[in-house]
């Protein structure tokens, strides 16, 4: 069995808190969960939900891709909406990313997301 390996990258959003941007275990990827946090200058930019979903998932991209994986071998996701009244504007975003073949997917309504969020977005992939 092989170890708990923890992975991060400066070319995706850093928040700081006490997590790892993902963990890698047995060929899996578990990524933390990702927001509206500008990977370029590393900070929070508030919006829509259409360009909050855009920057999380941006930051995915990035963290899988520089783990060896990517979009296309996402297994799992788990998204986490401040309002599911945005539901549906949010699968007009999540639906470009994941045209063909999209990942088996959980999504639920926060009370509060941090920093005043409105989506984060967890995943599992494989490497």
């Amino acid at each position: 069995m092989s170890a708990k390996q923890t992975f991060s990258t400066s070319k995706a959003a850093v928040t700081g808190g006490p997590y790892s941007q993902a963990v890698i275990h047995n060929g899996l990827i578990y990524v933390s969960g990702q927001g509206a946090v500008d990977p370029e200058i590393n900070k929070i930019r508030l919006g829509t939900i259409e360009e909050e979903t855009a920057l999380a998932m941006e930051n995915l991209r990035i963290i899988l891709e520089e783990a060896g994986s990517g979009l296309e071998n996402i297994l799992t996701m788990t998204v986490y909406l401040l309002d599911m009244e945005e539901y549906h504007r949010f699968n007009l975003v999540y639906r470009k990313f994941f045209a063909k073949n999209p990942p088996a997917r959980t999504c639920i309504q926060a009370a509060r997301l941090p920093f005043g969020t409105r989506v984060e977005l967890t995943a599992v992939a494989h490497l």
